[in-house]
């Protein structure tokens, strides 16, 4: 950070700050305006012994409401794929790129939008001190904005799927698609797609405690 640049949020706390006191703050971060209007921070949640960390995008409808990560539909559909994976919810971490939810009304409906760059580069202060504290062994982004966060740079998801980049600091990182993806395809090729997500995921899974 330059001398002329404002201080982030984050960078008022100490460099040993624990989970919750990072959450407390976010919550009150506004270094983006994309806080103003969410109901609640949406931090992640998980032990921070976790090798594996699981990124997504941004918070949803549901996610903002219940203040936890992946509640809403995108939340049952990775359960789903949890289960088959053998792996347990609580043996990994679970965030977000973006910890509020960005939306637009229709009316009386929150209809998701997505962050802009600018915000999910201001963002990543979060998810930086998250990686900081847990130190996971390999992170899997779970979309666009998650393997741009993680990386520092723009991935052509559909491109890179199943694929092993890197962070800027050498932390190996999946790309795959977010499940919110699936979610919108047709139905009729839904359960073909869920699976090619699974074998995706499975060469994340030398990381996961069984």
């Amino acid at each position: 950070m330059s001398a002329d640049e404002p201080q982030r949020k984050s960078d008022q706390l100490a460099p040993d700050a624990g989970l919750e006191e990072l959450r407390n703050a976010a919550q009150d971060c506004r270094d983006c305006p994309i806080g103003k209007h969410a109901t609640q921070v949406v931090f992640g949640e998980g032990v921070l012994a976790a090798r594996l960390m699981l990124v997504g995008e941004q918070p949803g409808d549901r996610e903002d409401i219940q203040g936890h990560p992946f509640v809403g539909p995108s939340g049952h559909l990775l359960d789903r794929a949890l289960e088959q994976l053998g792996w347990a919810r609580e043996s990994i971490f679970l965030t977000n790129a973006v910890k509020h939810f960005k939306f637009q009304l229709r009316g009386k409906r929150r209809m998701h939008k997505s962050p802009a760059q600018r915000e999910i580069e201001i963002c990543a202060q979060w998810l930086d001190r998250e990686l900081a504290l847990l130190r996971p062994e390999a992170a899997v982004a779970l979309g666009a904005t998650a393997a741009r966060a993680l990386t520092g740079h723009p991935v052509a998801v559909m491109r890179e799927r199943g694929n092993w980049l890197e962070t800027p600091d050498g932390l190996p990182v999946l790309v795959t698609l977010h499940p919110s993806a699936l979610l919108r395809g047709p139905s009729a090729e839904r359960e073909q797609a869920f699976e090619r997500w699974l074998d995706d995921l499975k060469k994340a899974s030398a990381y996961v405690e069984k």
